[in-house]
């Protein structure tokens, strides 16, 4: 089974993008700028009025972007990736801005090791942003975060909506992504010329500056363009859920919706639950 396989065979296997890499890569874009950008987006979605005695736990953290804002808004973070690279990555970030900080801890483990999250404790707030439909068990790792939150904290989750015959192509083109590396790179070489040529259309079609996207793409989260159509293009195992699909779910454990953000594309339905006492 996926879970009992190290992340490195899972790559080996082309089971498994390699995340870690692509987060390196970004890194070497961070700017305050961005930073301000992921603080902003964590303030828009979260209900909390005093983070500094609150415990927040960034559950998959890639770069370590959004572990970095939940510390510069106040909370005390604990991070953790099943990605070495990724681990890595986080690493770097803390010692960048908050070296030595006893209240901030950075993990390896996986969301699928149930034993590993026994150790953690529960959380005020539990942050997963566009993880859990890598898991190869997108299911048990949205029960298994429950178990994180405390009564009464909150949950953060994204996750790929369901988008049907698309959902299923791009599902094979992530599986031919990573499990033939001549696939890979004549993927890469089709679609990211296609993605660049289809937006320069499509802004010239609408009166739009084809190049303000790509200057203004930083204000989505903080993020890359370049660098989230490589996780685009790569991102697997990929799992998909509707916003209603993951309501039910959760309100069926004891969870109530606070703030909903829902796509009708390919994108991500955002939602803040509360943990009911």
């Amino acid at each position: 089974m996926n879970e009992l396989k190290t992340f490195e065979q899972q790559v080996k296997d082309g089971d498994k993008f390699e995340f870690g890499k692509n987060w390196r890569a970004y890194l070497k874009t961070l700017n305050e700028e961005k930073i301000q950008v992921a603080i902003d987006s964590l303030k828009k979605f979260l209900v909390t009025a005093q983070a500094s005695k609150q415990q927040f736990i960034d559950v998959g953290s890639g770069s370590g972007l959004f572990s970095l804002a939940a510390k510069r808004i106040g909370f005390q973070v604990t991070s953790f990736d099943f990605d070495r690279q990724s681990v890595e990555c986080t690493r770097l970030v803390k010692d960048t801005y908050f070296p030595h900080d006893a209240n901030w801890n950075v993990l390896h483990g996986s969301v699928l090791d149930e034993d590993f999250l026994n150790t953690l404790g529960q959380f005020d707030v539990v942050y997963s942003w566009g993880v859990l439909h890598h898991t190869g068990n997108m299911w048990s790792a949205l029960s298994n975060v429950t178990r994180l939150v405390k009564p009464g904290g909150q949950l953060f989750i994204a996750i790929y909506n369901q988008q049907g015959f698309r959902s299923s192509y791009w599902h094979f083109i992530k599986k031919c992504y990573n499990k033939n590396s001549v696939l890979k790179y004549f993927i890469l070489a089709f679609y990211l010329p296609f993605f660049m040529l289809s937006y320069f259309v499509l802004d010239l079609l609408h009166l739009n500056n084809p190049f303000k996207r790509y200057i203004e793409y930083k204000q989505k989260r903080g993020m890359n363009l370049y660098h989230d159509w490589i996780d685009w293009l790569g991102g697997y195992p990929f799992e998909v859920a509707t916003a209603n699909e993951l309501i039910a779910f959760y309100t069926g454990k004891g969870f109530r919706v606070a703030t909903l953000q829902k796509t009708n594309r390919l994108g991500c339905n955002q939602i803040v639950f509360i943990k009911e006492s």
